[in-house]
């Protein structure tokens, strides 16, 4: 796992929508502070899917796994637009990223 080729990652897809820094803004996406441990839909002052919010589970790295490759098909009804990452050294650095940029 490479957190730096995971930061690359992050940069270039999630960005746009997504803040790590502790106290950062919500964009189109949630700030993904405090992501590992936290259940779906629960960043304060963000306004999630009925879908998100209803999911129940946790964020970890097994969780984000699953959900990073297909998105809408983990979370039917997410608003989240991302298409996800096939390749699995992709999603294990951009979650070894989270890890240590999150927390």
């Amino acid at each position: 796992m490479s957190a730096d080729n995971g930061k690359k990652i992050f940069t270039k897809a999630c960005a746009q929508c997504h803040t790590v820094e502790k106290g950062g803004k919500h964009k189109q996406g949630p700030n993904l502070w405090g992501l590992f441990g936290r259940k779906t839909g629960q960043a304060s002052g963000f306004t999630y899917t009925q879908a998100n919010k209803d999911k129940g589970i946790t964020w970890g790295e097994d969780t984000l796994d699953v959900y990073l490759t297909n998105p809408k098909k983990y979370i039917p009804g997410t608003k989240m637009v991302f298409a996800g990452l096939k390749k699995a050294k992709d999603r294990k650095d951009l979650i070894a990223y989270l890890q240590s940029s999150t927390s």
